[in-house]
């Protein structure tokens, strides 16, 4: 019966899948064009990649990058956004610095990694944590802004501890703008690792991208892309969905 529910749970989104499988094949055949390739001609490409080794190793990179650059830009985001967020004048001294740098375009950013640093993996890292940080930071502040004073006060009066309060009070207050600094990171993180490989690095999906793009191979385009947005897709699945719901069972 459960297997039955979460089949009709999950329905919408399989017909939505198969609708776009269908337009996307009824295009391919009605341009006829090697621009866009049929749906089979790019699973082919995928699989073959895929058995070689080759997409595996290049996604594998990416992906380190993206866990190294994004767990740097939560931890450094998270603690000088609640910084900021209790402290206002910190915030009023460093308000126009987070103007100046969410309005520096990434490429810009990027650039000047590479041209200060050189063209090695550390650069490529800071220009990713650099993009990101600033995000991370105002979404966190707003967060350490909107903290109940009273509930605080009340910890204190009935003396928790630290670890207490923070999970207990503190938390659950911070909970959604951490979450929403996270979902929307992994959104912008990993278009950002993509341009930084493209223009920089020797591996990597932006790399190939990149070389496919050279190549005008639309069908290997197609296919690294879907596998990137696959795996983003299972770690909100498996990762931060399961988190999320661990964080909010007390609510009711």
């Amino acid at each position: 019966m459960q297997a039955v529910r979460a089949f009709r749970n999950q329905l919408p989104a399989i017909l939505s899948i198969i609708l776009l499988l269908a337009i996307w094949q009824s295009l391919s055949l009605a341009l006829a064009s090697p621009t866009l390739p049929p749906p089979a001609d790019v699973a082919e490409v995928f699989w073959q990649a895929t058995i070689s080794g080759e997409l595996p190793y290049h996604l594998g990179v990416t992906l380190l990058r993206l866990v190294v650059s994004f767990s740097l830009a939560m931890l450094l985001g998270c603690a000088i956004g609640i910084a900021l967020g209790k402290n206002k004048t910190l915030d009023a001294f460093f308000d126009n610095w987070l103007v100046i740098f969410l309005n520096i375009p990434a490429l810009v950013t990027i650039i000047l990694c590479y041209v200060w640093f050189g063209l090695v993996e550390s650069a490529a890292i800071l220009a990713v944590v650099v993009n990101k940080l600033p995000n991370v930071i105002v979404t966190i502040r707003e967060g350490a802004r909107s903290l109940d004073k009273d509930l605080l006060e009340m910890a204190q009066s009935y003396r928790f501890s630290k670890r207490k309060s923070f999970f207990h009070v503190v938390w659950p207050q911070m909970h959604p703008f951490v979450m929403a600094a996270t979902r929307s990171g992994l959104a912008l993180i990993w278009k950002i690792i993509l341009v930084v490989e493209l223009l920089g690095r020797s591996n990597g999906m932006g790399y190939q991208l990149h070389l496919f793009f050279q190549l005008f191979d639309v069908a290997s385009l197609l296919a690294y892309s879907f596998a990137f947005v696959a795996v983003i897709q299972l770690i909100e699945m498996l990762v931060l969905k399961p988190l999320d719901r661990a964080s909010q069972r007390w609510r009711r």
